[in-house]
């Protein structure tokens, strides 16, 4: 049976499991819509909020982020871990106690202020949107690699699955569905790490495989792949970062980011009491640790496979004959993410840091002219496989695997979303008196709206997509998180001060964040390069990346919240009396449109 074959079979299956589920959890009223009926079990909306949290950017990205930039990079992966741990005992219990539908609602009610609402909405809604481009451009690079399709065909397949099962099912289809996603994701991330990790170390514990001998030089896995980076002019893999404040600031924004993203947050809603959902919080933990343990492994094994793929004997002066090149590379060049250019002609596939000032005195005497591979790093978690030559049903399964990943995420993003339109602006503010029945209609009809927009933008992604992201993690940082933590924690926090705060922390961050790259986007609108010494602090060499501003940005909304309550009227009695309340989770009810 042929590789395709086995991939639209693995793909195809799942796909129609979705889909099923999806019909059997029809959603039948806005609070199935919403919170899946709020009785979730909690052990399965654990691995259900584990499936949203680890979206393409978990499955697909992140290995590969860490693969190319070694241990300065770890900052995502101990982020978006962090960022979780902090939703989880510092977000949903109290939002859970509250007892509403969306995030919005909360600050909305919590800051007795339809224009507190609003500003809300507006975040979540840039963020989300944002965020679900990423998601359905990892689902058009999976289809374009294994379906051998258009990625834009790709993209309209993955649009309608969502929409089958997203739009019928609501939060109930979605739950059941993400759980079927997370077991997909999440034998199809580690069995291929199993293999290669057994295949190099000889361990079959990835985990454990990274700090293991690598079985052909007998020396550590992390320092063989140190000798073979440096010999190529790269930095060390396990090299320190020299700018600790940057490495810790865009740490904590992408902590404080994720975890005041919507989409997992409004999970926590889905259970039935406070307590379930602390259970959900700790089973989400421990699903996610399954991928977020191994992710080091794979991303450290790839690179390694990578480089002696392109160097089987060793030494950088015998790369590989372009002319016989593994199938692999030709598979993916197929795609683009993988791009050769013989730059002096001799017909051998030169791969080395062509960047480095220390290096081109070498490359030179070497006869290169310049790096001729070029490889995305999106591919290397899905081409892991091809690369260390494992059977075909497992390439099928990460192809699943993958696409698992980016629907799910995607899923829940645009339900969070059209929560946001149908049941905060449509019943919160333009039309109180709506009927169960049309706020139904209306959310499936603004899902399904955002379901276009979100494959369209997927298909035609703005130049600028990498900046978009980090100004989507730099607001949801700056606004959301800190207006739901004094939301919750803090009685002296009034409308004013948490609409200053908002707005202080939202045009800070964007503020700095087009200075450095650009008015809205806009090329050569930058008032200054986006290098390291241009950056704030930079001349003393402690320069803060417009990456990490969300961090700053928090702060400020911190700082701004606190000074405009302290000099204004105190909250309402009641208020108060709410806050005291939501601290203390015991006795919650269902969670309300009302």
């Amino acid at each position: 049976m042929s590789q395709f074959a086995i991939n639209l079979i693995f793909v195809g299956s799942s796909f129609a499991l979705y889909i099923a589920i999806a019909i059997w959890a029809r959603a039948g009223s806005t609070k199935e819509f919403y919170v899946a009926g709020g009785g979730v079990n909690p052990v399965m909306n654990g691995m259900a909020t584990a499936a949203d949290w680890m979206s393409a950017a978990s499955f697909i990205s992140m290995a590969g982020i860490i693969a190319a930039g070694g241990y300065a990079t770890s900052s995502y992966l101990m982020g978006w871990t962090g960022g979780y741990v902090l939703l989880a005992m510092l977000l949903a219990p109290y939002l859970r106690k509250f007892g509403k539908f969306t995030v919005p609602e909360f600050i909305g009610d919590r800051f007795y202020s339809k224009n507190a609402r609003f500003v809300a909405v507006a975040c979540l809604i840039i963020a989300s949107v944002t965020y679900v481009i990423g998601q359905m451009t990892g689902a058009g690079v999976a289809f374009s690699r294994f379906l051998e399709v258009e990625s834009d065909t790709g993209l309209i397949i993955a649009g309608i699955v969502v929409f089958l099962y997203a739009v019928l099912g609501g939060m109930k289809g979605i739950t059941y569905t993400q759980v079927a996603q997370y077991v997909v994701l999440i034998i199809a991330y580690t069995i291929p790490a199993v293999f290669i990790s057994l295949q190099l170390t000889g361990n079959f514990l990835p985990p454990l495989g990274l700090f293991s001998n690598h079985l052909e030089s007998g020396m550590p896995l992390l320092h063989k792949l140190d000798l073979v980076v440096r010999e190529l002019g790269f930095a060390d893999y396990t090299a320190d970062v020299p700018n600790k404040l940057n490495m810790v600031l865009f740490t904590l924004s992408l902590m404080i980011g994720t975890a005041g993203l919507p989409h997992v947050i409004i999970r926590f809603f889905t259970v039935p009491k406070v307590s379930d959902a602390r259970w959900s919080a700790g089973w989400a933990l421990v699903f996610i640790a399954l991928l977020y343990l191994t992710a080091p492994a794979v991303a450290s094994m790839a690179r390694l496979n990578l480089l002696t793929t392109i160097y089987p004997s060793g030494e950088v002066t015998n790369p590989i004959d372009y002319a016989h090149r593994p199938d692999w590379v030709k598979n993916w060049e197929q795609t683009g993410l993988i791009t050769f250019e013989d730059k002096n002609g001799d017909g051998l596939i030169q791969l080395y840091n062509d960047q480095s000032e220390s290096y081109k005195q070498v490359a030179t005497e070497r006869g290169w002219k310049g790096n001729e591979l070029t490889v995305n790093n999106d591919i290397l978690v899905l081409a892991n496989p091809e690369i260390a030559n494992l059977p075909s049903w497992v390439i099928g399964l990460i192809a699943a695997g993958g696409l698992a990943a980016a629907l799910s995420t995607a899923a829940g993003l645009l339900l969070a979303i059209s929560s946001a339109i149908s049941h905060d602006l449509i019943k919160g503010s333009i039309n109180p008196n709506i009927s169960e029945k049309n706020e139904l209609r209306a959310a499936r009809i603004s899902m399904a709206v955002a379901i276009v927009v979100a494959t369209w933008l997927g298909m035609n992604p703005p130049g600028f997509a990498a900046q978009v992201v980090a100004l989507a993690f730099g607001i949801a940082a700056a606004s959301i998180f800190p207006a739901l933590m004094m939301g919750i924690f803090s009685k002296r926090v009034n409308n004013k001060g948490a609409i200053a705060g908002m707005l202080a922390g939202l045009l800070s961050t964007m503020v700095y964040i087009f200075l450095y790259l650009g008015w809205f986007f806009i090329p050569g609108t930058a008032a200054f390069a986006n290098t390291p010494e241009n950056w704030l602090l930079g001349s003393m060499g402690y320069g803060i990346s417009p990456l990490s501003f969300g961090a700053v940005g928090a702060m400020i909304n911190f700082i701004v919240a606190f000074a405009v309550s302290s000099v204004t009227a105190a909250p309402p009695k009641h208020i108060q009396e709410l806050v005291e309340s939501v601290r203390y989770p015991k006795g919650a009810g269902v969670a309300t449109g009302h």
